[in-house]
């Protein structure tokens, strides 16, 4: 089980921005920013829901290759609004809303690159046992 995941921004302020933006239309909420004064070398934030950070931005040189992390929705309506909200905040469209079949059945996504070039995703899986859509390991 993962507990929390992030990635590594060159501008700080307007990568806050635009996830605040973003993964408002997710229901996800800044919940805190950790300026270096405080962790004693870089501005961190994090942001999640029900008061638990589980995504974090760190100032500092952005990750090469450049990372991809999905967030997992509860409707393709949520997928939509993520993807209007991201480009809205200056993302780049890397793979509108729809379904992604090849992946599994009931696969549906929209792929976002943020100011560094990290390709962030919202999905929504409708089939309840992906791994038997898939075919299991």
């Amino acid at each position: 089980m993962i507990d929390h995941t992030g990635v590594i921004v060159s501008d700080f302020e307007r990568s806050r921005q635009f996830y605040q933006a973003a993964l408002a239309a997710i229901g996800y909420e800044l919940l805190v920013i950790l300026p270096a004064s405080v962790t004693g070398r870089t501005n961190v934030a994090g942001f999640g829901e029900h008061g638990k950070p589980d995504f974090w931005i760190t100032e500092g040189q952005p990750n090469q290759p450049p990372v991809h992390v999905a967030f997992r929705v509860e409707t393709q309506k949520l997928v939509r609004e993520f993807h209007e909200a991201a480009l809205a905040a200056g993302g780049r469209d890397n793979g509108p809303p729809g379904p992604r079949s090849h992946y599994h059945a009931g696969y549906y996504g929209a792929f976002v690159l943020d100011p560094d070039g990290h390709n962030i995703e919202a999905v929504h899986h409708a089939s309840l046992d992906v791994a038997a859509s898939i075919g299991s390991a």
